[in-house]
């Protein structure tokens, strides 16, 4: 099993163990209970505890500092709305494809909408943008055909 795996069961473990549905963890005490760096911690945060898989992730910075995970239950179009709402002004490429690809992955949009999305967004489209631009109109272009779904 890879560390990403392990770390990702040990957060719903205690996800699981909670009657709130709510982990608080400090991210350098979990690395080192599962052995790796600290980044890790983040990289599993950032790309399997996103609101498209039903997490809210909080954090307080600081000695005391921690980071809240909240597992929560949203209907089909409210889903779809905390995720248009979590997008913001701007959005690249990358993070547009991600954001595409977990809304498939867990069928808040069909192939279909996906593969017109991404062709939507894509960089070929945005060529003749001006550079300044770009990310504007992706993030825009991305919460209407996102809005489309509901």
């Amino acid at each position: 099993m890879r560390m990403s795996d392990l770390i990702t069961a040990k957060i719903i473990e205690m996800l699981n163990g909670s009657e709130e549905n709510i982990a608080e963890i400090q991210r350098n005490e979990l690395a080192t209970l599962m052995g790796c760096a600290p980044s890790q911690i983040n990289y599993v945060l950032s790309s399997r505890f996103t609101p498209e898989h039903g997490y809210i992730i909080e954090s307080r910075r600081g000695g005391g500092g921690y980071i809240r995970i909240t597992r929560v239950k949203l209907s089909h179009s409210n889903a779809l709305m905390h995720i248009i709402n979590s997008i913001g002004e701007t959005i690249d490429s990358l993070a547009a494809r991600v954001v595409i690809e977990n809304c498939l992955e867990i069928g808040l949009i069909n192939k279909q909408a996906a593969t017109m999305t991404a062709a939507a967004i894509s960089n070929s489209v945005m060529q003749r943008i001006p550079v300044e631009f770009r990310e504007y109109l992706r993030a825009s272009i991305l919460k209407q055909m996102l809005l489309t779904q509901i």
